[in-house]
């Protein structure tokens, strides 16, 4: 991975309780997608969290997949 790759990925599903993270049901997920940064990764966050605005049980997230796969540039980053 390039020093410029900030790889994030979008994905949501129905939640136990809203409050939480808690998947209720892992083999529903909706992954909306992988994104080169976190602005592409917001925008598809926004629109599908939009699209369930009404349901409260229902969460999306942007997970940043680059801090998983490189940890090292966290501490790098808290140095900074």
């Amino acid at each position: 991975m390039s020093d410029n790759s900030k790889l994030h990925l979008v994905f949501g599903g129905r939640v136990k309780d809203p409050r939480t993270l808690d998947f209720a049901d892992l083999k529903s997920m909706d992954v909306v997608g992988f994104f080169p940064d976190f602005k592409t990764a917001e925008k598809a966050w926004r629109a599908a969290a939009q699209r369930t605005v009404d349901d409260a049980e229902m969460k999306y997230v942007v997970v940043h997949m680059h801090r998983l796969l490189q940890p090292d540039l966290i501490e790098a980053a808290k140095a900074d």
